[in-house]
């Protein structure tokens, strides 16, 4: 029988470019780390284990996995493990090798802390797709517009699977025409990568161990290895820098706000008008400019919130109003008054 699937996410990057006081996968999409967006994904999967490798800064992580433990991921915590000197993602997914260990003869997820837009049907499809294969290897791709600076994938041209992903550097004018590339997501076949994974070197000019190089270590044994095209480009995007954060944030925002009003809710002018990816609204709620709904929060049917209302970790019942509040972590019901510029906490 086949073994249940696990996870392995890497979570360990300083992230210089950030300029911040804080581990670049805890830097936030509309108010919540990228690294909760990547695990609430694996979650809602056919996932069940999962192992964070945390390093720069891991304090701060593993206080983050701590409060996801003691709340959505209560039933199955989330495990981690120290990379204390970052030498790659390879030598990341080494730090795992005890986990890993623990789930031989199963599959395993390996990917990114700081890929928000990655969703449990592109994991789940993957997967499906690595199984049926029969691979040992199966990368999660994607293709953009521009691919600049992104490995290749490369197939073989009869059986389409994975011949070698090609990085930018190495890329002749042939395969740089490509538009397919690697996402940095990978299902593997757990034993096949134990295999193998002490083989990774850092004879490379930077030094580092890259966990691509298992793909081609496990095609030079014989391995199948395959690539599944998602269907969603934005599944690859992360963020290496504050502008390319505020990017995806647009992306988000834009994505909530129009699954929202396909839900029915009224957002008749969306300036200023912000909605965390946890928040709930209810039929016939209307939506006004200036209103930023974060965290937990969940509004009720038939409301009218705004302008310039903030609402954080609150429950709004059924048939309020509220114009220009700010509301922190209370309960607002029908026959609650209250009055604008109110701050409620």
């Amino acid at each position: 029988m086949q073994k249940k699937s696990c996870a392995v996410v890497l979570a360990a990057g300083e992230g210089k470019r950030m300029k911040s006081n804080c581990p670049k996968v805890l830097s936030e999409v509309l108010f919540k780390p990228m690294l909760g967006w990547v695990l609430d994904a694996v979650r809602a999967s056919s996932v069940r284990d999962i192992c964070c490798v945390v390093g720069y800064r891991h304090e701060q992580v593993e206080a983050y996995l701590k409060q996801l433990n003691a709340g959505a991921f209560s039933e199955v915590p989330i495990q981690h493990v120290l990379q204390s000197e970052q030498h790659g993602t390879g030598h990341a997914v080494m730090m795992a090798r005890s986990f890993l260990e623990e789930h031989q003869g199963g599959q395993v997820l390996i990917l990114n802390g700081d890929a928000p837009f990655v969703t449990a049907e592109t994991i789940d499809s993957a997967l499906q797709r690595h199984l049926q294969s029969g691979s040992s290897a199966t990368v999660i791709s994607a293709k953009v517009e521009n691919p600049f600076g992104y490995g290749r994938i490369v197939r073989n041209p009869k059986t389409r699977l994975l011949k070698s992903i090609v990085e930018q550097k190495d890329a002749d004018q042939e395969v740089q025409k490509i538009r397919e590339i690697n996402s940095g997501s990978f299902w593997f076949c757990v034993d096949d990568l134990l295999g193998i994974l002490s083989e990774i070197n850092s004879n490379n000019a930077q030094g580092e161990y890259y966990l691509t190089d298992a793909i081609a270590l496990l095609l030079s044994r014989g391995k199948k290895a395959d690539a599944f095209l998602a269907e969603d480009s934005a599944s690859v995007l992360g963020a290496n820098d504050c502008l390319q954060l505020s990017q995806l944030n647009t992306i988000a925002r834009e994505r909530i706000l129009q699954k929202q009003r396909e839900a029915g809710i009224s957002i008749p002018c969306s300036d200023g008008v912000i909605i965390g990816p946890d928040v709930t609204i209810g039929p016939y709620s209307c939506i006004l400019p200036g209103s930023i709904l974060q965290g937990t929060t969940s509004v009720g049917r038939n409301c009218i919130i705004g302008p310039n209302a903030i609402l954080h970790d609150s429950q709004v019942s059924d048939d309020v109003k509220l114009n220009s509040v700010q509301v922190y972590n209370r309960k607002i019901a029908k026959s609650d008054f209250v009055l604008p510029y109110t701050v409620l906490q």
